[in-house]
């Protein structure tokens, strides 16, 4: 039997997900790289350990990619998630290097009817992702929309 479906009144503030675990790896910096950033310290492992970044580290947005997929594994997938209108932070602490393990949580900071658009909610979300040592490397806080259960039943 599946989990019940997340509605916009399961997001009440103070709820947290668990996001993860991920291991990146070598191949999936340098394939991300390849494809939507080529830079040097995203390429090899030799051009990574000459900047400052320390290794062969994945793209600011590899990561960002990462935590998407870890929130639509974790919440958004089971959802009835409407899309999201923007992201408003997107911080990137610390470098994720081949071989990190990403885990991390996405906590509802807020939740309220959308007043223009009746049955929809808007949710403030903040994730954070951190590696194996603790340290943060990225921190998101977005707003995403969710059908309510009572506009649903209302339909019905």
């Amino acid at each position: 039997m599946g989990r019940a479906m997340l509605h916009f009144e399961d997001f009440h503030e103070g709820r947290s997900f668990p996001l993860g675990p991920r291991t990146v790896t070598a191949e999936e910096i340098i394939e991300f790289a390849r494809e939507f950033d080529p830079q040097p310290m995203h390429l090899s492992e030799e051009a990574g350990r000459a900047s400052i970044l320390g290794g062969l580290a994945a793209s600011g947005w590899h990561t960002a990619a990462l935590q998407m997929r870890m929130i639509v594994d974790s919440y958004i997938g089971n959802s009835t998630c409407q899309g999201a209108p923007g992201v408003d932070v997107m911080d990137w602490k610390k470098p994720v290097l081949a071989g990190d393990s990403l885990s991390g949580e996405g906590l509802v900071l807020e939740a309220r009817p959308l007043k223009s658009r009746p049955g929809i909610g808007l949710v403030r979300m903040r994730t954070e992702l951190q590696n194996q040592r603790g340290d943060t490397v990225c921190v998101a806080e977005q707003v995403i929309m969710f059908s309510m259960r009572s506009a649903k039943e209302t339909a019905a």
